[in-house]
């Protein structure tokens, strides 16, 4: 099998593996694991709370039964988020102290049956974070080997340079799509291009399958323009417009279905001519840029 040291392109998001959509078996996981590493896809996004706080230990049963050798994949979690479901707590809540942290991550550790995690992401940005704790907490996991690279998901670049007095931040993961697209406007991806951070995108289709709207209306009426063009499906087309940016975003793809992680991944291909993107965008907003 391939060694490499990059993240695919397409990053396959764990989260409706298990209880919170698919309910994929031991077996169905193991083949769909390696499904995406035979069509490039060599990188899984997990988070700690996924499937209530079950997914982790099913992908690693998955995991270790698969053949796949862990130096040819990427492994990325998150922490921070205090559900109700699957913890003893009353309230859902933001937690960040560096014990809870370093805790976090080992749980990760055990359950995906792996001696480190290659990125490891704050879920979303608490009121109350406070960057000495988290720094602790994350320096002590790097030194001891236990994550590779560190970075946040949801996260505001003003939010980002708080964290950045105490500790360097490799990535950030963000909502983005055609229908949803304000990591272009609001700083986000202009942080990621200066800071030299990656750009993960998740819900990357947006609604457009979704929601009935006229939003959707008018994507679809350029949909059926431009798939003959680039011999794109619909959902390609939404990947190609989001990874047509500069920043060079990675799509994080939800679906379990083999066929459109294939599409998924093939979408990379597809490089939209500039006048094509924007007609793209002109129909999301509803009106010609300014």
């Amino acid at each position: 099998m391939q060694h490499t040291n990059s993240y695919s392109k397409i990053i396959a998001g764990t989260m409706t593996w298990g209880s919170w959509g698919k309910q994929l078996s031991k077996t169905a996981m193991v083949d769909l694991m390696n499904h995406c590493v035979s069509i490039g896809i060599n990188t899984f996004d997990h988070a700690d709370i996924y499937g209530d706080y079950g997914n982790e230990s099913l992908f690693g049963e998955a995991f270790a039964s698969s053949g796949i050798e862990r130096s040819s994949i990427k492994l990325v979690s998150k922490c921070g988020i205090q559900m109700t479901s699957g913890r003893k707590n009353q309230v859902k809540h933001y937690q960040y102290d560096s014990d809870y942290i370093v805790w976090s991550a080992e749980e990760s550790l055990r359950k995906l049956k792996t001696g480190y995690l290659d990125l490891f992401l704050l879920h979303r940005p608490s009121p109350l974070l406070d960057p000495e704790e988290v720094a602790k907490g994350v320096r002590l996991l790097q030194e001891q080997g236990k994550i590779k690279d560190f970075g946040v998901s949801n996260f505001t670049p003003a939010q980002i340079a708080l964290l950045e007095t105490t500790i360097s931040v490799s990535a950030n993961q963000v909502e983005y799509s055609l229908t949803h697209d304000d990591p272009m406007y609001d700083g986000t991806f202009e942080d990621c291009m200066v800071k030299k951070r990656k750009a993960m995108a998740w819900s990357p289709l947006g609604k457009f399958f979704r929601e009935k709207d006229e939003q959707t209306a008018r994507i679809a009426k350029i949909f059926s323009q431009l798939g003959e063009k680039y011999d794109a499906d619909e959902s390609q087309l939404l990947l190609a417009f989001i990874m047509k940016h500069p920043v060079g975003v990675h799509p994080v793809v939800g679906t379990t279905n083999k066929e459109r992680l294939a599409g998924a991944a093939q979408a990379e291909k597809i490089d939209l001519e500039l006048e094509d993107w924007f007609l793209l965008l002109e129909a999301s907003k509803g009106h010609e840029v300014p």
